[in-house]
């Protein structure tokens, strides 16, 4: 490999390996696809070699790519243990603790928890990265993650931490003038759902509703778009209970039918839970989440 190829190019040619196309990746790592690309043709013009075959699937690496994969994945997780030893050595609460959470935690529960911790420990900063998409915690693209669901990744320190208990909500102006709602008549009223996901769709027919992503009177997979067209009236929309309760222009509607729960877990490096900073930003955001259930 060239002594000369900078780690920013091989970290995008990561990034497309594991996304499988140039706009998935970009969205991951936060730059722009035409960025991405270029930083893709510029590394195979340096390498001499043609990374990734463009087909009409995604991009497939080439032998040569898979080759190169292989050892920057190696060479990011020896990174990954490097900066956790330095985590290890350091035992005092200064520094930065970098988080991953969907943008609904991101957005309406971290910045409380976050603002209360910062009042205890003002030598501490904090970094979230709002996505729904998985951080690779080994790597240290991450210190700690907020999932709701069990994270699957070895070497982790994992904790489930809470139920979020979930509600059908709407605005009051909405309901104004409706019937009460049913399993039956749900979907005569403006349900506003995800779009590629098929969380919410699983969750109705398991109520035995006959749905499709089509019956939907508004879709986006983005959480917090959904959440909004809520708060501006548009429809019916699910949220965890006690956020929803937050709003009062918003009502629960529809309590007697159960659409469940959200489980919460923390996951961090199980070489971090020796780092003071760390642990205690893991043992307040678990507090902090058991106490929002």
């Amino acid at each position: 490999m060239n002594d000369q190829v900078p780690w920013l190019l091989l970290q995008s040619m990561a990034a497309i390996a594991e996304h499988g196309s140039l706009s998935a990746a970009a969205r991951d790592v936060g730059a722009s696809q035409p960025t991405l690309s270029r930083h893709l043709s510029t590394l195979e013009e340096l390498l001499g070699d043609r990374l990734f075959d463009r087909t009409r699937e995604g991009m497939a690496l080439t032998v040569k790519g898979e080759q190169l994969f292989q050892e920057v994945r190696t060479m990011a997780d020896t990174a990954g243990r490097i900066s956790r030893k330095g985590e290890e050595e350091a035992d005092d609460l200064t520094g930065t603790v970098r988080l991953s959470a969907s943008q609904i935690v991101a957005t309406y529960l971290l910045p409380d928890m976050l603002t209360e911790l910062r009042r205890k420990t003002p030598h501490l900063a904090y970094e979230v990265v709002a996505s729904d998409t998985s951080q690779n915690l080994i790597r240290r693209e991450a210190d700690i993650a907020v999932r709701m669901y069990r994270p699957r990744q070895s070497d982790l320190f994992i904790r489930k931490v809470a139920e979020l208990k979930l509600g059908i909500f709407a605005h009051r102006d909405y309901m104004s003038d409706k019937e009460a709602i049913t399993v039956e008549n749900f979907m005569s009223f403006d349900v506003i759902g995800y779009d590629r996901s098929s969380l919410i769709l699983d969750g109705m027919r398991a109520l035995g509703m006959k749905v499709d992503r089509d019956d939907f009177a508004f879709r986006s997979d983005d959480q917090v778009v959904c959440w909004n067209m809520v708060r501006a009236g548009y429809g019916l929309g699910m949220m965890q209970v006690e956020l929803g309760k937050r709003d009062p222009n918003l009502v629960q509607v529809a309590s007697d039918i159960d659409i469940g729960s959200m489980p919460v877990w923390l996951a961090a490096h199980k070489e971090l839970k020796s780092s003071p900073r760390i642990r205690m930003v893991f043992d307040h955001l678990a507090t902090s989440l058991q106490r929002a259930s």
